[in-house]
């Protein structure tokens, strides 16, 4: 979630930046700079798909794992909460019971 300031680029666009990098031998800030964007965007996608394409550093997420972690985060979270209301749940009929 950046900022409301944040530019969005297309999918299609990136993926021309990432072939622009990979085929023209300029370095990422030289071609970041031609189209007019952070470099540091472009760093960061063109890493992004060199893990998709399993060229990444080792232990680095590829896109679909970086999906799934969010995934699991968000179930987790999920649950924790359940089990929090259970746990509150049962402290109550406990002292129901106690009566």
């Amino acid at each position: 979630m950046g900022s409301k300031y944040t530019k969005r680029y297309t999918e299609e666009f990136k993926r021309d930046a990432i072939a622009l990098v990979d085929s023209s031998g300029k370095t990422v800030t030289a071609v970041a700079r031609e189209l007019g964007i952070s470099s540091e965007s472009l760093r960061g996608w063109c890493r992004r798909a060199r893990a998709d394409r399993g060229e990444g550093a080792p232990g680095e997420l590829t896109t679909a794992e970086r999906e799934e972690l969010k995934r699991l985060r968000r179930q987790n979270a999920e649950q924790a909460k359940t089990i929090e209301v259970l746990r509150k749940a049962a402290v109550f009929f406990a002292k129901e019971s106690d009566r």
